[in-house]
């Protein structure tokens, strides 16, 4: 069994209930771990009932050291500092010989263990953004590793990157660059130096996203990357910077990022069934006795594209869920 960990607030509440479908879909064995930021989030998990979760509520998990600077960051920055805290929380609260950190907007469209077989008996796995060639620019501000899959094995070495790790964040965390940092990301460009027994990802399948998918295609279920020929099984998408605002608009965070039809079809299209899905699940919900209405539900889920190359139409208009699904 493999055990994860994963923080979000109602904004993310979807792309968390989302992510966990996906990990019971594929039918791999594994339990996950989820920091709530809010008690709304926390009262509908709750209710869900989610068979292969275990919330930890924020009044659980929250030390004297994280409410001393929780007041001088901002939320993501606050949210980011709280990453590398929450997996040594569960590793050192619930004794796993080993945890990965999962964003909640990762959607797994394949197996992980042979990410875990890849890695064998590395301490810690980073995966590389592998930036097609028009963003490669970004690894200098937003680095060359994401946070989106972490892997910590619970031994000394594991425990001493972790620790290093935190201790950095919580002396920095800077939503913006600044001065060589950037959230808790920027940290792990030297890791592979740094830290002895550090494994690399080399599966291409481990980490596709927005900034790397246009240097592949789609060829039956496999992806090929164009250069090489190399084909290779998606094993998660990372849907960075889809953003669904209360006021019913839709986003793809750098204008930069190009997806093109069939992306949109093999990982886009899935990934918004499943959103709609999950937002008719919560508007559904009760919590102590009170239905969930359009009013109080987060995210609600009408659609403005400004995906330029998603579907060939104009960025301006304002589609239906049922347009875009």
């Amino acid at each position: 069994m493999q055990y994860y960990c994963t923080l979000f607030d109602k904004g993310y509440l979807t792309r968390g209930l989302a992510l966990y479908e996906s990990l019971k879909q594929i039918g791999t064995s594994f339990h996950l771990y989820i920091l709530t930021f809010d008690a709304l989030s926390q009262q509908i998990l709750q209710t869900h009932r989610l068979e292969y979760v275990t919330i930890i509520p924020l009044s659980e998990f929250e030390n004297d050291s994280l409410l001393s600077i929780k007041a001088t960051r901002s939320r993501t920055e606050y949210y980011w500092t709280c990453t590398s805290f929450l997996i040594k929380y569960v590793l050192e609260t619930f004794k796993h010989n080993l945890c990965t950190y999962l964003d909640a907007d990762l959607y797994f469209f394949g197996k992980p263990e042979m990410l875990f077989e890849e890695m064998g008996t590395a301490d810690a796995l980073i995966t590389p953004h592998r930036y097609a060639k028009k963003h490669e620019k970004l690894a200098a501000t937003s680095g060359i590793y994401c946070v989106q899959f972490m892997p910590f094995r619970n031994t000394k070495n594991g425990m001493h990157i972790l620790n290093w790790w935190a201790n950095a964040c919580f002396d920095c965390c800077p939503e913006v660059y600044t001065n060589g940092c950037f959230g808790d990301q920027k940290y792990l460009d030297d890791w592979p130096e740094r830290f002895k027994n550090v494994h690399v990802l080399t599966h291409l399948g481990g980490g596709i996203g927005p900034w790397n998918v246009e240097q592949y295609e789609l060829m039956n279920d496999k992806l090929i990357v164009k250069k090489t020929g190399e084909s290779f099984s998606p094993i998660f998408f990372h849907f960075h910077g889809l953003k669904i605002y209360h006021n019913g608009t839709l986003t793809q965070g750098m204008p930069g990022y190009q997806i093109s039809s069939e992306m949109f079809e093999k990982f886009y299209r899935p990934y918004l069934k499943k959103l709609h899905q999950m937002c008719k699940e919560i508007s559904t919900a009760t919590v102590n006795g009170l239905e969930i209405s359009a009013q109080n539900q987060p995210k609600t889920p009408i659609l403005k594209t400004a995906i330029k190359k998603i579907l060939g139409r104009p960025l301006s208009k304002t589609y239906s869920w049922e347009e875009v699904l």
